[in-house]
């Protein structure tokens, strides 16, 4: 039996692997999708193979998250029950494409995933695998009460580790359980299972790794201004750029045009995340309704994410017809309920997807933003293809609107209401 198991070196999926292993008596592939998880990764595939893996997939597929998954689901400016980003929920699908390209590859009989019973990850792994290769099976370990039985917790999973020889970094002391990608970082359990516990403070400032907090963040706003073609951040012009990307060894710059760096979609992420966390952008803190029925807390950090959302709603502003905006915005919660849920790969979430794509033909412009102290400000737009007009919109006498017309339109839009009125 050949098993390809979702692999990110920590306790929960090392301990899964060597105990696949041994309980499958199976040969086991280590798979990790690399999306931006950075120092994470470092020496995956050396313990991978220590814990008994035949092979390590480290997979890069930081520039596919960003284009494929990331940016389309921008164009929706989808959030899911009005606040969360989906920045757990858009990297799954993405990590299970790669994964399932993997498990063919080798010809796997299944696939493991180190997701709970509890979570929503479970749902979206094993969803997005049955849309994508139906005839590879899926084991969930902590679905098993043989797995749970061996391990009710963290403390018979770090003396299984110690017994084999697993190389891992673990202790009692974590107080959190994190998820990082190119788009966020969430963090949940140990204290933030108190939904009234408040993470803002100085004990849980080391936590936030994406951010400085609004209060530390530089006293002097900052501007940038956003390039946008057909829906899709292109380009940014910001004083020192250059030292920005320069933080980034596998950012390049593809082009300028007026003034504006040209990146692809993954550096445009890493410059707005940088700028973002400098100022305190992107966090988070919420109560959320988990697909499996229970509501769960987590403090999210997805400062580049907050910044790409507000510039691209305030271009549509100006370049959007109202009813076809209207008509997106009307399905935008069904949308990220879909991304979140597990649906990406459903045929209706890229039927909306269609939708979503031609609403952005006209999605083209500049967008100009003042990041402050966790804020961020609209200071202008402008596109060659508006549909403002100031000599229509103006507020002072002349134009091109003959205000008369009103009358008319109030007339007819007043006929049902009088009727109902007169009805009583």
């Amino acid at each position: 039996m050949k098993i390809v198991v979702a692999y990110s070196g920590g306790l929960d999926t090392s301990v899964i692997l060597k105990w696949l292993k041994e309980h499958y008596s199976a040969e086991v592939i280590a798979y990790c999708a690399d999306i931006g998880q950075d120092e994470e990764l470092d020496g995956l595939e050396e313990k991978a193979l220590l814990t008994g893996a035949s092979k390590c997939y480290v997979d890069n597929l930081r520039e596919d998250f960003a284009k494929d998954y990331i940016f389309p689901m921008f164009q929706a400016n989808a959030l899911y029950e009005g606040r969360y980003l989906l920045g757990t929920s858009i990297a799954r699908p993405c990590i299970s494409k790669g994964m399932m390209d993997v498990a063919i590859k080798e010809g796997a009989d299944a696939i493991a995933h180190g997701a709970t019973g509890k979570g929503n990850d479970q749902i979206r792994f094993e969803l997005s695998a049955a849309a994508l290769a139906p005839n590879v099976n899926c084991i969930a370990p902590w679905r098993d009460q043989e797995f749970r039985d061996a391990f009710p917790g963290r403390t018979e999973m770090i003396e299984y580790a110690e017994k084999h020889n697993i190389p891992i970094k673990a202790s009692m002391k974590k107080p959190y359980s994190t998820d990082r990608n190119l788009l966020h970082i969430s963090f949940e359990a140990g204290a933030l299972e108190d939904p009234w516990y408040d993470a803002t403070g100085e004990r849980d400032k080391d936590m936030y790794m994406l951010s400085v907090s609004p209060e530390d963040a530089p006293d002097k706003p900052e501007l940038i201004q956003m390039l946008f073609e057909k829906g899709n951040c292109i380009g940014l012009k910001v004083d020192g750029i250059a030292q920005y990307i320069e933080q980034y060894d596998d950012v390049q710059v593809v082009g300028e045009s007026d003034g504006y760096t040209l990146l692809t979609p993954y550096g445009i992420m890493r410059v707005l995340n940088a700028l973002g966390g400098k100022h305190g952008i992107g966090r988070i803190d919420l109560v959320e309704n988990r697909f499996v029925g229970m509501k769960s807390r987590g403090i999210y950090e997805t400062p580049g994410g907050a910044i790409l959302l507000e510039g691209h709603r305030d271009l549509e502003t100006l370049v959007l017809d109202r009813e076809a905006q209207a008509l997106r915005d009307s399905i935008m919660p069904k949308y990220a309920q879909l991304i979140y849920n597990g649906f990406w790969f459903a045929p209706e979430r890229e039927a909306i997807q269609a939708l979503i794509t031609d609403t952005q033909k006209t999605v083209s412009g500049e967008v100009r933003l003042k990041l402050y102290k966790g804020n961020i400000m609209q200071a202008g737009r402008r596109s060659p293809l508006s549909l403002y007009s100031e000599e229509m919109a103006t507020m002072e006498g002349g134009g091109t609107y003959n205000q008369d017309d009103a009358s008319g339109f109030i007339a007819l839009n007043a006929l049902r209401l009088k009727a109902n009125a007169n009805q009583g």
